[in-house]
């Protein structure tokens, strides 16, 4: 299976996790506990992967290892900070911005050239997040923090891509250990997060989480699956139609909740007509 079919099951159940999340959360857990309950399960569908593949040269875990602190450590206990605030298909637009963010740490750190196209894709996100913000039907549940939440998360998923995307141009170590390795630390960080919190804390909504937790797991792996095989530049845009499928799978399963309008379907399009153009041109 090549990169873009990777990336685009990647991106699949993702968008999937972000709807799971919801009805999850909406039981009165925590976040940060939320976020820790949700990567459990991914580390342990990951870990299982890794032993299927039997590949265990690991001489540069380490690497992943500081990849994990970034996402899922940092990531996805903001995203499910978004997720609670904004809902999954508000936070799955706001994901799809970061190609935009990927290319802004390219061109910073590999002093990559600007080309027209990236430039007009930049511009599309761009929009699509002015639609997103300026919504003025949306539910009452959704707050603006949460946006904000959904969009630190974003620029960390970004940096998160690229060192992974540079770190598996020249390793040994499979795709499916780096996964598990970068699951593993993420775990640890917002283990540590729940215990600074001073958050309740409970395995009993374990057994909520798990389908998201199932889901984040199969997206990880395949995400890394994809990096080991394509750049940033084709991967990125191509996980970014995980604000489609977030939006479409929010409107089947929690319609009632999350009330697609017209702008939010538009601003989804335009973000990912966006990241689709930087892919292209960058």
């Amino acid at each position: 299976m090549d990169a873009v079919a990777l990336a685009l099951l990647a991106a699949a159940f993702y968008g999937a996790l972000t709807v799971a999340l919801r009805p999850a959360l909406a039981r009165g857990t925590s976040a940060e506990l939320g976020a820790l309950l949700t990567v459990i399960p991914a580390f342990a569908v990951a870990l299982v992967a890794a032993v299927l593949r039997s590949d265990w040269d690991v001489g540069g875990v380490w690497a992943f290892a500081l990849a994990g602190i970034l996402g899922p450590g940092l990531s996805q206990t903001l995203f499910t900070l978004g997720v609670r605030d904004a809902g999954p298909a508000r936070s799955s637009v706001v994901i799809g911005t970061a190609p935009l963010f990927s290319v802004a740490i390219a061109l910073l750190l590999l002093d990559e050239p600007v080309a027209a196209g990236v430039l007009a894709g930049g511009a599309l996100i761009v929009g699509g997040g002015v639609l997103l913000v300026g919504e003025r039907s949306r539910p009452q549940h959704v707050k603006r923090i949460g946006l904000i939440y959904a969009l630190a998360a974003t620029v960390i998923f970004a940096a998160r891509d690229n060192l992974v995307r540079w770190l598996s141009v020249d390793t040994d170590v499979s795709p499916e250990l780096a996964a598990a390795v970068t699951l593993g630390s993420g775990t640890l960080v917002i283990a540590i997060w729940v215990a600074v919190a001073r958050r309740p804390f409970s395995f009993a909504p374990l057994r909520y989480f798990a389908p998201a937790g199932i889901l984040f797991g199969l997206s990880y792996i395949c995400l890394f699956e994809a990096y080991y095989r394509g750049r940033v530049s084709v991967v990125s845009p191509l996980v970014a139609t995980e604000s489609l499928w977030g939006v479409g799978f929010s409107a089947i399963f929690l319609r009632r909740i999350e009330v697609i309008g017209a702008r939010l379907a538009v601003g989804a399009v335009l973000i990912v007509i966006g990241g689709v153009l930087i892919g292209i041109f960058r």
